[in-house]
């Protein structure tokens, strides 16, 4: 939660009233196509993310789908308002449950009585993965993400 976690900060005169906060889950992938709704552009095919134009003009409006956050093949993890839900490319799960444990000690991915919770949320993983970068195999990554204190599954 606290790596992926950024303040988003819009301003846009006619939009935004001063003041105004919205505490929905974004990603940072919005933001192109909240600028083509915002210039009054063409929308483009092809491109990821949704519109925030509707949570600027209305900050108590929710998103419709939660958010995604991929670090290399295989590792996602969706967040909506309240949930985390983690799937990583061995099988592994974790879900938390931000309403009562905002810093993920208590892992609920075990329990059963969150099965419709991940099976609700785990319809957001993407279906197509990309491969890594050609430019750095495996054992390269590895040792580099070691260096920087992380440990892949």
């Amino acid at each position: 939660e606290e790596a992926t976690h950024n303040v988003l900060m819009v301003v846009a005169p006619g939009v935004t009233a001063p003041g105004g906060r919205c505490g929905s889950a974004v990603n940072l992938i919005d933001i192109y196509p909240t600028l083509i709704d915002l210039c009054g552009l063409k929308p483009r095919k092809g491109i990821e993310g949704d519109s925030l134009l509707p949570m600027l003009k209305d900050p108590d409006s929710r998103r419709n789908r939660p958010t995604l956050t991929t670090h290399s093949r295989n590792n996602h993890s969706i967040r909506s308002n309240r949930w985390r839900y983690t799937r990583y490319r061995d099988g592994t799960e974790e879900l938390y449950d931000h309403d009562s444990d905002k810093l993920e000690w208590n892992n609920l991915a075990n329990a059963p009585r969150y099965a419709e919770i991940k099976e609700e949320l785990s319809r957001w993983l993407p279906e197509i993965n990309a491969e890594n970068s050609p430019s750095e195999d495996a054992q390269t990554r590895n040792e580099r993400m070691k260096k920087m204190g992380i440990q892949l599954p």
